[in-house]
């Protein structure tokens, strides 16, 4: 990876029609993630239908600026509302709207600016240093290695639980069960087919995940009532105000701590920005100089959440471009969106000439993205905020709309769009009866490769399981999805344990 290579990347993402792709998903992912209900993913599959008849290019772009400017905009709501958009702005309003309260917005909002640009900056910076060599081992993957990554992948069903770890795992199998769905691709079997033409081809992914995240999130809305959720002071008078450079030395070390736990955790598949902005709170309410004050309006309580939740996006990234693993819900829509134009994320997408253009023009999209939402966060936010008057019901009609449109302009059959309603109705099912509907999605999406990486293993070893143990680096792997599986269970042993009584003391000596 060389700055050469980055220029031409740059001067592609500057072509008129990548740039306008560029700076709509800037203003999409800005709209979205102040909307309670909506938030970045659902941004991210709304633009995937639009992405169909366009190049690669403009598609990944497009897709990943919704992602970057997604992490950045719900502290809009958060610092001046107290109203997350989504669940990853949930620390920095413990500060931001605390020194908002004391007639700081617009410091608060200053400080939230200064953290999302350093932290994407930095963390872009990263992904292209690391990403080349990453991929140059990636290369050395055999199918055994290359399937006990994508198990490992699929372990990542831990972090996506939530309260229930069976249940977690119960939509991971409904998800690995309609990935078999098709005409198998080793042997050209038919599999649950039941004789419907269209289920040959496979379930679409752009079913699955706007079903399952678009359309179910308007069921489980109306389940529990439309309602306009417009606050009082919506019309408040919105600036920013950047902090002063002793400001930013005086929480130096809360910066750098950040960014570096931001870009390492993202790296982490299932470790999503959400985690990755409590976990960067936590630590600074552990081991910050000032821990003691977090939550009376710190800048460290706003920098810590936002730069960790930024830097996770480039984090994300590593492994879905060097590995083909998305590391995230939104980075498995884009995964779909590169598997949708027939090209696979992988090492080989760093070596083949015909798609090095297209790496250094998203990793140069990423820079162009982090500068683009902070100017645009600057000079817009009094218009952004205005999407918050939007009524519930008009923002669900519209979301429909798109899905079902959407779901027919993908191949022109009807059949599509009953295939969606179905997974809306199957996601509203998930949510109603707390089944997370994350690790359906993964299986669904990983549950091809791991397949066929599982299967060529198979073939090549004489169906000898212990091909998988025998390579150091599937070895270690399959290791860490062992322990990635056994260490909750093995905490929630001992939890058990230390919740039982003791037995009562007494009787004969």
């Amino acid at each position: 990876m060389t700055f050469v290579d980055l220029g031409h990347g740059l001067a592609h993402v500057f072509q008129p029609f990548d740039l306008l792709m560029l700076v709509t998903g800037l203003l999409v992912g800005m709209a979205v993630s102040i909307m309670p209900g909506l938030g970045l993913v659902m941004g991210v599959i709304l633009a995937l239908p639009f992405t169909y008849r366009m190049p690669i290019e403009p598609s990944i772009i497009l897709l990943t600026a919704i992602y970057f400017s997604g992490t950045y905009a719900g502290c809009f709501t958060a610092i001046l509302y107290r109203i997350p958009g989504e669940p990853m702005d949930v620390p920095m309003l413990w500060d931001g709207h605390a020194m908002a309260k004391r007639g700081a917005p617009a410091k608060a909002l200053g400080w939230a600016l200064v953290a999302a640009l350093i932290g994407g900056l930095v963390s872009s910076a990263v992904m292209v240093a690391i990403a080349g060599p990453l991929s140059s081992v990636a290369l050395s993957f055999d199918s055994p290695d290359y399937f006990a990554a994508v198990f490992f992948g699929l372990t990542t069903v831990v972090a996506l639980a939530g309260r229930s770890l069976p249940n977690a795992i119960i939509s991971l199998c409904v998800g690995l069960l309609v990935a078999t769905v098709g005409i198998d691709s080793t042997y050209g079997t038919d599999r649950f087919t039941f004789g419907v033409p269209i289920l040959e081809d496979g379930i679409q992914l752009v079913a699955i995940l706007v079903g399952t995240y678009g359309l179910s999130e308007v069921l489980t809305r109306i389940g529990q009532g439309l309602r306009v959720s417009q606050p009082n002071d919506a019309d408040r008078s919105v600036a920013t105000e950047f902090p002063t450079l002793s400001e930013l030395i005086a929480i130096r070390i809360t910066i750098i701590r950040s960014t570096i736990l931001g870009t390492l955790i993202g790296i982490v598949p299932g470790a999503g920005a959400t985690i990755t902005s409590f976990i960067s709170y936590g630590i600074e309410k552990q081991y910050g100089r000032r821990r003691h004050l977090l939550g009376t309006g710190l800048p460290e309580g706003i920098v810590a959440p936002q730069i960790g939740a930024t830097a996770s996006v480039a984090g994300h990234m590593i492994p879905l471009l060097t590995l083909g693993l998305p590391g995230s819900g939104a980075t498995a829509v884009i995964l779909a969106a590169f598997l949708l134009h027939g090209v696979q994320p992988g090492p080989m997408l760093f070596q083949d000439p015909k798609s090095t253009l297209l790496v250094y023009t998203i990793l140069s999209s990423m820079f162009v993205s982090v500068i683009g939402m902070c100017l645009l966060g600057f000079f817009w936010i009094r218009v952004v905020v205005k999407v918050l008057k939007i009524p519930q019901g008009i923002l669900s009609a519209i979301v429909v709309m798109f899905c079902l449109v959407g779901a027919y302009a993908n191949r022109n059959d009807l059949a599509d769009v009953w295939m969606i309603v179905f997974f809306g109705i199957l996601g509203y099912l998930f949510e109603k009866f707390a089944f997370p509907i994350a690790p359906l999605v993964l299986g669904a999406i990983l549950g091809p490769i791991g397949e066929d990486s599982f299967v060529r293993s198979m073939i090549a070893s004489g169906n000898d399981w212990l091909v998988f143990f025998k390579d150091p680096i599937s070895a270690a792997l399959m290791g860490a999805s062992a322990l990635a599986l056994g260490y909750p269970l093995l905490r929630e042993v001992l939890s058990r344990r230390q919740r039982q009584p003791l037995p009562a003391s007494g009787g004969p000596r």
